[in-house]
């Protein structure tokens, strides 16, 4: 099997699941207890919330658990605002670029309508901010969004569809300039695989992370809620990470996600290399394979992991599901639209007519992607295509 689709969820790094085992049996204990069983749990808690900390540069009390990156997004829009309701602080509109994560753009619409009042919010004006060709935000458009009543801020740092990295510095400098009492949030949640959070993202309050993305487990993520952001739970029964995100603490997962951190900072530049490297072959080979084999993104704009294609003259769905046949797993986009047959928001939002955007695949390599994998994808592609196009 060939797999290329790191980007909807990445195998499971052996260090991580050596470190979770004993949380399947050794250390079952609920973190928020008080005997020894729970007080062990606690401990560990605690040293993966320090981890966390760590690598991404924030402060223990900043990391936020969830259940991953669509309860982390959720929690920065929603939990954003009901902390300014709470607060009497009034709040009108807040800003996203057209690229967002699902999680995020359907966090933006809920809270535009009446529906938001049942969270205790009031509905707010979402503005939405354009991209380029190339998927990258178009900073002067969003200059012209951001005035003194935005409240919220959310711009991805990686796109999780075409790969795009977004300039998040300048992001930043502007809101701070324009919106100075807006709270910035990114969806780091495909970044963090390659990039340096405490670098990249330092200037952004509130970060979404997930852990399968990065060789993790699924279930657990985080969102860093660094000063001046604060954020309202928008899950209530015991009060737990702070009184921000209640439910019982997922901790052999929190240990995976904070061990998964740490083997990539380990060996982020290196392996980002050798990534790209691959990517590079595998693009390479695919353009000289197939005729009019386009990619959507200039590589040296994207993730070191990301390629994405569009192939005229075939459907997505019918071309995944000849790969599919040869033993390559990639993907027509984001994971939680897989399926969908309307053409993705993304590349609407990067002017991709539909006709071409119905033939586009994500191909997303990482850790456990060889030259080999690369080379089977390549003929895969090629003979697959040619079939469709017969």
């Amino acid at each position: 099997m060939t797999y290329l689709d790191h980007a909807a969820t990445s195998p499971l790094r052996p260090a991580v699941a050596e470190a979770m085992a004993p949380f399947g049996s050794a250390v079952f204990g609920n973190a928020s207890g008080s005997h020894q069983v729970a007080r062990r749990a606690r401990r560990a808690l605690d040293d993966a919330r320090e981890r966390v900390a760590q690598v991404v540069g924030a402060d223990p009390g900043e990391v936020v658990f969830t259940s991953g990156g669509t309860e982390s997004d959720n929690l920065a829009v929603f939990g954003t605002l009901a902390a300014l309701a709470e607060s009497g602080s009034p709040c009108r509109a807040i800003v996203c670029s057209a690229v967002e994560h699902a999680a995020v753009l359907a966090s933006c619409q809920a809270v535009a309508t009446s529906s938001a009042r049942l969270r205790g919010i009031e509905p707010v004006e979402v503005r939405s901010a354009p991209v380029d060709a190339g998927g990258a935000l178009d900073v002067g458009a969003l200059e012209e969004l951001l005035t003194d009543d935005v409240a919220l801020v959310s711009v991805m740092l990686a796109n999780n569809e075409v790969g795009t990295i977004q300039p998040l510095p300048a992001v930043a400098a502007l809101v701070a300039r324009r919106a100075p009492r807006a709270v910035l949030h990114t969806d780091a949640v495909q970044a963090a695989a390659y990039l340096d959070l405490a670098a990249a993202a330092r200037d952004a309050q509130l970060v979404s992370l997930s852990a399968h993305k990065l060789g993790g487990p699924k279930g657990v993520g985080a969102l860093i809620v660094r000063d001046p952001a604060r954020v309202g739970p928008i899950l209530h029964g015991g009060g737990h990470e702070r009184d921000r995100r209640s439910g019982t603490s997922n901790v052999g997962g929190a240990v995976g996600l904070a061990v998964a951190l740490e083997e990539i900072a380990a060996v982020r530049d290196e392996e980002g290399s050798r990534v790209a490297a691959l990517r590079d072959r595998l693009a390479g080979g695919i353009i000289s394979a197939v005729p009019g084999a386009v990619l959507s993104v200039d590589l040296h704009r994207c993730l070191p992991g990301h390629a994405h294609f569009r192939f005229g003259g075939v459907e997505r769905e019918e071309l995944l599901v000849l790969l599919d046949e040869r033993g390559v797993c990639a993907s027509g986009g984001a994971a939680c639209s897989s399926g969908a047959l309307e053409p993705s928001h993304v590349l609407a939002a990067m002017g991709v007519p539909p006709d071409e955007a119905r033939g586009a695949i994500r191909f997303s390599l990482g850790h456990t992607t060889t030259e080999s994998d690369v080379d089977a994808a390549v003929e895969a592609v090629r003979s697959a295509v040619a079939e469709l196009r017969a």
